[in-house]
């Protein structure tokens, strides 16, 4: 970086305005502007680090012959399941209500 500070112009500042549907009226410009100044400035710093390197490197891959292997397994029989819980009915389990009425 070469140290100079760079802003926006007023032609790109009015794509933004455009994009953001935002007017120039109800919109205090120069609060935008350095908003937005503060932003590429925060890219110029972004940009001082080196970003060559994959970023997908950062997670380990899973080779496929590592997984475990797909086997169907008995599930639960109903009578087992009913005894689990007095709050079994017609294959259902009641749950406490999470959402309330005015919800």
């Amino acid at each position: 970086m070469n140290g100079e500070k760079r802003t926006i112009d007023e032609k790109t500042l009015d794509a933004l305005l455009q994009l953001s549907r935002l007017s120039p009226e109800s919109t205090n410009m120069q609060v935008l502007k350095s908003q937005v100044d503060q932003i590429v400035e925060y890219f110029d710093i972004l940009s001082q680090y080196d970003d060559s390197e994959n970023p997908y490197d950062a997670y380990p891959s899973t080779q496929a012959e590592m997984l475990r292997n797909d086997e169907v397994v008995k599930g639960l029989d109903i009578p087992d399941v009913k005894k689990m819980t007095p709050e079994f009915m017609d294959g259902y389990f009641r749950v406490p209500k999470v959402l309330g009425e005015g919800a």
